[in-house]
């Protein structure tokens, strides 16, 4: 790393979270000194109630949180909010739990007291979203073949590429489009758009001969892809 501004967090409940999301994690577990998140604060207020389950961080959650400008506010719980919501978005359980048990994460899955936050959707359908959500930054022209191809779930091949637009980097957006222009969905390219235009039409046995070096063959993975 040489620049760190862009991805600093002032917390690292939330950097946990990233971390999380980015690695395409299903389960995010937070240690904290209080074993799950209540109505209120458990050590000010007795009625306070903690939680099973999240399946929504609402207003009226958050509000339960106080105030994140308060130092510890409630264990930190705003900042766990913050990361919860991220890692749900994503696809991927948080669970908050006491940190202090020997063996901490054995205590959760035998069922010692927490909060689970449950997301509403796979993390398959949430990066599925993510992809969609991306700005294109060029495009993929498809033959019949190919269209066939994507069509019954297979990855997308040089050799069924016709033409390429647009100036990419590997692992941005681009649209992939039939022949007679139609808008069939999008997709994380496997290679800039200066190696995709050497190996425009060509047989996956061919591409390390164009390239000088081996790939893993398709300019987009049926992972990466999104119709």
């Amino acid at each position: 790393t040489v620049a760190t501004d862009e991805i600093r967090y002032g917390d690292n409940d939330r950097l946990a979270a990233q971390i999380a999301v980015t690695v395409g994690a299903d389960h995010l577990v937070l240690l904290s000194d209080v074993d799950g998140f209540y109505s209120a604060n458990p050590t000010e207020d007795a009625t306070a109630i903690r939680f099973d389950t999240i399946t929504e961080v609402t207003p009226e959650i958050e509000r339960m949180a106080g105030d994140a400008g308060s130092g510890l506010s409630k264990g930190g719980m705003k900042t766990k909010l913050m990361a919860a919501k991220m890692a749900m978005g994503a696809g991927c359980a948080m669970a908050i739990t006491l940190g202090s048990p020997h063996n901490p994460l054995k205590y959760l899955e035998t069922g010692g007291n927490s909060t689970w936050f449950l997301p509403s959707v796979d993390p398959k359908t949430a990066r599925k979203k993510w992809i969609s959500s991306l700005k294109p930054q060029g495009a993929l022209h498809v033959d019949a073949g190919a269209l066939k191809a994507l069509m019954a779930g297979k990855s997308l091949l040089p050799a069924g590429v016709t033409e390429i637009s647009g100036d990419f980097a590997r692992g941005e957006l681009v649209r992939i489009l039939a022949e007679d222009g139609r808008d069939l969905g999008c997709g994380l390219v496997g290679f800039d758009s200066a190696e995709a235009q050497k190996i425009l039409g060509c047989r996956t046995s061919e591409i390390e001969e164009k390239l000088g070096y081996a790939s893993r063959g398709a300019l987009i993975h049926r992972d990466d892809m999104v119709l």
